[in-house]
């Protein structure tokens, strides 16, 4: 049966095939520990010497962060762990090995790990984040939604400073000047006259250091 982390409570006492990654792992003597990832959540893999193949343990204790691998397991209650299940793992089959992953399990600092933000989000903290954020955002939809107002769009990039604006963020739009606009209000009140009732995600930018914002 195949299925993601965040679905296998339905099939406790059962063997299932998972597509993921690496997150992390350790090994002690004949026991290997495989921190899984696939999106959907976090998961232990157990992988004991005695329970598997000698090619699936050497997998098991050789297999690098980030490697991507299908894991066939029994799914197994336990209250130790932050998700509440862990994997008894039968079979691992590798899809592909990662090598050289520069995000290791130690401290980097913020520089670092901003210049490398796509392979950041991988990891457990910006992953909690991001499903924080998620839900803010379906929350907020929905209260709208259910208050009778409809979502508009203003215009992100502007060809000028609105309002006397003295800092803004510039970029190229089409070989041509443009800027993130700062006056989403100002499309609002027209919207609101053709609408009623109406509103709009604010995208707010720190202008002296964007990097800051996304932390």
């Amino acid at each position: 049966m195949k299925t993601t982390i965040s679905e296998v409570k339905q099939f406790v006492g059962k063997e299932v095939t998972i597509g993921a990654w690496i997150a992390n792992k350790r090994s002690s003597g004949k026991i290997a520990f495989l921190q899984l990832r696939d999106g959907t959540g976090f998961i232990q893999g157990v992988v004991v010497k005695a329970d598997v193949s000698e090619e699936v343990f050497q997998s098991a204790k050789s297999i690098t962060q980030e490697s991507s691998l299908y894991v066939t397991g029994e799914v197994q209650e336990d209250a130790r762990s932050p998700f509440g299940f862990e994997l008894l793992v039968k079979d691992i089959k590798i899809i592909h090995d990662s090598v050289d992953f520069p995000i290791t399990p130690k401290e980097h600092g913020i520089e670092f790990l901003m210049d490398n933000r796509h392979l950041w989000l991988r990891s457990r903290r910006q992953h909690a984040i991001m499903k924080i954020r998620n839900e803010i955002i379906r929350a907020t939809y929905q209260f709208f939604n259910e208050n009778g107002f409809v979502k508009v769009d203003p215009p992100i990039l502007t060809g000028s400073a609105p309002e006397g604006t003295s800092e803004l963020f510039h970029t190229k739009y089409f070989d041509e000047d443009a800027y993130l606009s700062q006056s989403g209000q100002l499309y609002m009140e027209a919207a609101a006259m053709a609408l009623g009732k109406c509103s709009h995600l604010v995208q707010r930018s720190v202008q002296k250091n964007l990097k800051l914002d996304v932390i």
